[in-house]
């Protein structure tokens, strides 16, 4: 029997709220209807998806089964409704996501060339949007940085880039050449939520300050609250007189990749898709540095996307 999505959008939010009164004020339907959808959803699968006693509710394996499967099946479902609303207004657009500091220009330039009529886009993520951007439709490809969840997501390695301490202008180790790990063991840490961006040393978790983004990031160093790690591109897209970037060798590299959700069928994308590797192959023959360069150009002269 095919699963309707209504009744997985329904024990989606019993099972992140896991109270049907919540959940049915959340969905704006009365409780018993919500009742008797989950009892028909669990008919068509033929599984219990919940307990529910004096304790309250609890999911079972098949119900935690289906949420982890729920999230992509329903941003997918969400994707094909965006494509298909563009297709019928007749645009040709393709949106390009995009990690700080990922240079886009070498594929946007190659796919422009084999498709002038479409209108290429980029947008701006960051480390927890990526894998729901992709997945809901609000951009087609995407450069991202590891890790990511790749449920429901196409994921080819680009290139990998060697990671640097940053570190506010009067410290300490402001003026080596490089450091270790080790020389800065027992630095409060300016922590970004994406894990990517991270040394392999995890903080106390009340330890530094949780940021978004490279731009807090950077104020937060800059102000003397911590040091930070970046992917080595921050040198040249973020350059800045209050903030030093040192090398740290013995940190593992930060890996680029190219994804789109699996669902993702249209020949538009696969051509972007495929274009975006054949940049990478040309580009790392020249050296990082370069690829960097050109990636300078990019932000700023391809045409910028915030829907």
């Amino acid at each position: 029997m095919d699963l309707d999505l209504r009744k997985l959008r329904y024990f989606v939010a019993v099972a992140e709220t896991l109270h049907f009164g919540h959940a049915a004020e959340k969905l704006h339907i009365a409780q018993p209807v919500l009742s008797r959808q989950i009892r028909a959803l669990e008919k068509d699968l033929g599984a219990s998806l919940f307990t529910r006693d004096s304790h309250g509710v609890a999911l079972t394996d098949a119900g935690r089964q289906l949420l982890d499967d729920a999230g992509p099946l329903l941003a997918s479902a969400h994707a094909v409704r965006r494509r298909v609303t563009m297709a019928a207004r007749g645009s040709r657009r393709l949106v390009v996501g995009f990690r700080a500091g990922i240079p886009v220009i070498p594929a946007t330039r190659a796919f422009e060339a084999r498709h002038p009529d479409v209108v290429v886009d980029v947008q701006r993520m960051e480390g927890d949007d990526q894998a729901p951007m992709l997945l809901d439709g609000r951009v087609d490809v995407g450069y991202v940085r590891l890790p990511i969840d790749e449920a429901g997501l196409r994921v080819a390695p680009l290139y990998t880039e060697p990671r640097v301490a940053v570190l506010p202008v009067g410290h300490r180790l402001a003026g080596k050449e490089e450091v270790t790990e080790a020389d800065l063991a027992g630095e409060p840490l300016v922590w970004v939520a994406d894990t990517s961006t991270q040394p392999t040393r995890r903080p106390h978790p009340n330890a530094g300050y949780l940021v978004r983004g490279v731009d807090e990031t950077l104020e937060h160093v800059a102000a003397g609250r911590g040091i930070s790690f970046l992917a080595r591109s921050a040198t040249v897209f973020y350059s800045r007189p209050d903030v030093v970037y040192v090398p740290v060798p013995d940190l593992a590299p930060d890996q680029v990749c190219l994804a789109m959700a699996a669902s993702q069928l249209s020949p538009v994308a696969e051509d972007f898709f495929a274009a975006a590797q054949a940049a990478a192959e040309i580009t790392a023959e020249c050296g990082n540095y370069e690829m960097w360069q050109l990636g300078g150009d990019a932000h700023s002269s391809t045409r910028s996307s915030t829907s």
